[in-house]
């Protein structure tokens, strides 16, 4: 193996930073970085474990067996794309919205 090479792997551990994956007898480590150019929100969006993933060496580390690698490189962006928030400026005290709330309920205990 080389860096630059593509390689399969199994994806055996999914974690904030970044999913774990065997390579042969190497083990890998694909960052969140490396899953999309857009943000990620979360690595299962692409990779769940048991999966065979193709993916691109981009370190190799001899010594420990270990792999850094892309997934990004490989595969087209399938990012899910960070939606900003809306906030409604204002208050309404649980006294005001209670009748809202139990109208709600109401409509939704009919369905």
């Amino acid at each position: 193996m080389k860096i630059g090479d593509i390689v399969y792997g199994k994806v055996t551990n999914i974690l904030g930073y970044g999913a774990f994956v065997v390579v042969d007898d190497y083990d890998g480590l694909i960052h969140i970085s490396e899953f999309s150019d857009h943000f990620v929100r979360d690595i299962k969006d692409f990779v769940n474990i048991g999966d065979e993933v193709k993916l691109k060496i981009i370190e190799i580390d001899e010594a420990n067996k270990r792999l850094k690698l892309s997934y990004k490189q490989i595969h087209k962006s399938r990012g899910v794309r960070c939606q900003v928030p809306t906030y409604t400026i204002g208050f309404e005290t649980i006294k005001e919205q209670l009748p809202t709330w139990i109208e709600e309920a109401k409509e939704h205990e009919n369905n």
